[in-house]
C-alpha cells in the first residue's frame, strides 16, 4: 500500500522527467495530524521564476489515509470498536480519491483594462489549458488585477485545476478491492478487510499511481507552455477589445 512519502517521491519522479525545476514543500499538522504536499514548478532557471509561469501542485493526506494506508479498514475499525463482520466500514465504496490542486500563475505587464478584451482573453485561456490537460476535471481561469496611476491593469493570468486520482481502485476509483463479484459491487458490498485479504485480490496502486502521475507532471508541462504563449498573445494586443460596430 502506498503511504504519503511514497505519493510525494512518486510525483518527484514524474516532475523531474518533465524539465521543469520543481522545488517541493512539506508539512505536518501537529494538531489534526494532516499532511501536506505542495511543489512549485516553472521553466528556466530559478532566477527567473518570478518571470515564468509557474503551477504548484497540492494535495492533503488526512490521517484517516494514514490509517487506511496501513491498515486497511480494520484499522478504522479498532478506532471505535471491536471487527465486527457486518461493520459497514468493512462493506463500503465510500472511498474518496486523492486530489491533486494544480494552482498556475502567469505574471503579465501591466496592460490598461481598455486595452483588453478579458472575457476573450479567459476564455482562451481556459480553452487552452482545457486541450493540454488529460487528467483535469475541471479548469476555473481568472485575471488579478491591480490598481495603477490612472486605471486598473493587469496583474497576472491565473488558473486553477482539479485532479482526481484513484488510490484504490483504478477502474472503479471508489474501492480498495477488486475481487468482488458484479452483484456484490451493484449492492454496496465490498470486502474492504486487506489485511485478512489474499495478496493476489488486492489492489496495487504503486502499479497505477507511478504512470498517472507522469501524467499530470506533463499536462503541467504542455499547460505552463501554452500559458507562456497566452502572455505574448496578450502583450501583443491579439485580445484587445471588440470593435463596435
Amino acid at each position: 500500500m502506498v503511504t504519503y512519502e511514497d505519493i510525494a517521491e512518486m510525483f518527484m519522479n514524474a516532475a523531474e522527467a518533465t524539465g521543469l525545476s520543481a522545488h517541493p514543500e512539506f508539512w505536518l499538522n501537529t494538531q489534526s495530524l494532516e499532511r501536506e504536499f505542495a511543489c512549485a514548478l516553472h521553466p528556466g532557471p530559478c532566477e527567473e521564476a518570478d518571470q515564468r509561469a509557474t503551477c504548484t501542485v497540492s494535495f492533503a493526506w488526512g490521517p484517516l489515509d494514514t490509517v487506511l494506508a496501513a491498515e486497511g479498514a480494520e484499522g478504522v475499525c479498532d478506532f471505535f470498536h471491536e471487527p465486527d463482520e457486518d461493520c459497514p466500514h468493512l462493506h463500503t465504496e465510500n472511498v474518496p480519491p486523492l486530489i491533486l490542486d494544480l494552482a498556475y500563475t502567469l505574471p503579465m505587464e501591466h496592460i490598461a483594462l481598455e486595452h483588453l478584451n478579458l472575457r476573450q482573453l479567459a476564455r482562451t485561456l481556459k480553452l487552452r489549458a482545457s486541450e493540454h490537460s488529460s487528467r483535469a476535471g475541471e479548469t476555473r481561469p481568472s485575471i488579478a488585477l491591480s490598481l495603477g496611476e490612472t486605471s486598473m491593469e493587469t496583474e497576472a493570468l491565473t488558473l486553477q485545476q482539479r485532479v482526481e486520482l484513484p488510490l484504490w481502485d483504478p477502474e472503479g476509483m471508489n474501492a480498495y478491492h477488486t475481487g468482488s463479484n458484479g452483484a456484490e459491487r451493484r449492492a454496496g458490498h465490498l470486502n474492504l478487510r486487506r489485511g485478512r485479504a489474499n495478496d493476489a485480490e488486492q489492489p496495487h496502486p504503486e502499479e497505477w499511481l507511478p504512470h498517472l502521475l507522469a501524467e499530470v507532471a506533463e499536462d503541467i508541462s504542455r499547460v505552463v507552455i501554452a500559458l507562456e504563449e497566452m502572455r505574448s498573445l496578450g502583450q501583443g494586443g491579439a485580445y484587445g477589445p471588440e470593435r463596435q460596430n
